[in-house]
């Protein structure tokens, strides 16, 4: 699902620098607004760039170093690892960071290999039969802090009564799966989580949906790769025709809009073959381009999305974006013989990482004309270092493998590496939730 990858040159770590400045500017002042402005007054919805100004009101919960230097534009969002002492959770950047392995005798991912009976086979490497395990061992740890440990029963506490909806491609069902199943293991009764919708909805209408019944809370999934709506019809010869409406967005996700947590994501299907190769395939109104350049029909999309957000999502509602994941494939793109097979290791020499995705330049702009804050989950560097965390041939059980078969260098095992993406979360719902 990826084009193959090209090493990035020397300046990439400064890119990623700088992006991880915008994100903590991002994930502060829309964190100030959402968890510490009552509801009448999150209905002013003020910009990205109002929010910068009015943040320095609720500003004592940030050390003072990094308030002054996020207030007058500019940030060194890290601290040194020398220091003796770390940043609180609240003011440093979670996603500026490494993988360390934890040497802990006792260490345990947030669920058992094999112990969750809700992960697709595709992403249940340990049942297909991987047999490395260290890619379980390693854990992020941002640059200035350290990341409180994922407590499933704590956040359930946080969701009580609450719906939380990750909208998106195959990428966000990752990262859906592992919160579920990182949420199961803290209960005591496993038999209390329930599926309210399961694989027949998920193949009519795109939709899966688990409840936790003693808390009353939904972790749900709806699949919409692109946000906007894929329209299907036949031409005047008979013909199957598929286009991509950039003006509108997907019709299912209206039925959404009041949930009180939401996570959208899109990118892996902008880099597939309809988008890049086909011609006629993008839309608006009426009118079907008969050529367009990629990016410039993401932004499009995104600008719709945004749009829709601003006027549709409630005002209790917490609007997250999960960046754009990094995938691996070498020798080959994923549907040429690109492959990950044999990764153990990640990448330990930051000038083997790949630039910084264009569509999350798109992205940020998008997010910063927007009116309603939306916290940014800039997980594109972190994984850009996990090479050994993909399914690759352990999609499939030994039985079903054959010689030459289609690698998937995408997506992630799971356990693994969605899984600290769900830590993030947590961390983040708990900056929210002192108590």
């Amino acid at each position: 699902m990826e084009s193959s990858r090209k090493l990035g040159s020397s300046h990439h770590s400064k890119s990623y620098a700088t992006q991880g400045c915008f994100t903590l500017m991002i994930l502060i002042t829309s964190a100030l607004f959402l968890f510490n402005f009552p509801a009448s007054d999150q209905a002013a919805s003020p910009s990205l760039t109002s929010t910068k100004i009015l943040a320095s009101n609720y500003i004592s919960s940030l050390s003072s170093i990094v308030a002054s230097k996020f207030l007058s534009g500019s940030c060194n969002c890290s601290t040194s690892q020398d220091e003796e002492e770390e940043e609180d959770v609240s003011s440093c950047d979670l996603f500026d960071g490494r993988w360390v392995e934890d040497d802990d005798d006792d260490f345990e991912p947030l669920y058992k290999p094999g112990s969750c009976p809700f992960i697709d086979d595709s992403f249940n490497c340990f049942k297909n039969g991987r047999p490395d395990s260290d890619y379980l061992r390693l854990r992020w740890k941002p640059s200035g802090c350290q990341l409180p440990r994922f407590d499933g029963l704590k956040m359930l506490k946080m969701l009580r009564g609450k719906r939380l909806v990750f909208v998106g491609d195959s990428l966000n069902r990752n990262m859906w799966e592992s919160l579920v199943c990182s949420l199961r293991e803290s209960l005591v009764n496993k038999s209390r989580l329930f599926e309210v919708s399961g694989h027949y909805e998920f193949k009519t209408q795109g939709y899966h949906s688990f409840m936790f019944k003693d808390f009353q809370c939904s972790i749900e999934f709806l699949k919409s790769p692109f946000l906007v709506q894929q329209r299907q019809f036949s031409d005047m010869a008979g013909v199957q025709r598929e286009t991509l409406r950039l003006d509108k967005i997907q019709t299912s996700l209206t039925e959404y809009r009041d949930a009180d947590i939401i996570i959208f994501n899109t990118g892996h299907w902008w880099t597939h073959q309809n988008t890049n190769k086909w011609n006629n395939y993008f839309q608006e109104g009426n009118h079907v381009f008969r050529s367009m350049a990629v990016a410039d029909a993401y932004t499009k999309a995104l600008k719709t999305w945004a749009k829709w957000v601003d006027a549709n999502i409630k005002n209790h509602t917490r609007v997250f974006f999960r960046g754009y994941s990094a995938s691996h494939f070498k020798g080959g793109q994923w549907n040429s013989g690109g492959s990950c097979d044999g990764e153990t290791r990640p990448i330990r020499n930051e000038s083997h990482l790949g630039p910084y995705p264009w569509m999350m330049r798109v992205l940020e702009s998008v997010i910063a004309e927007m009116k309603t804050p939306v916290l940014y989950l800039n997980i594109s560097r972190m994984t850009d270092y996990r090479k050994d965390g993909h399914p690759s041939i352990f999609k499939q059980a030994k039985r079903q493998r054959l010689p030459g078969m289609t690698q998937d260098c995408s997506h992630w095992c799971l356990p693994g590496v969605p899984d600290a993406w769900n830590e993030l979360l947590y961390a983040t719902l708990l900056i929210s939730h002192p108590n």
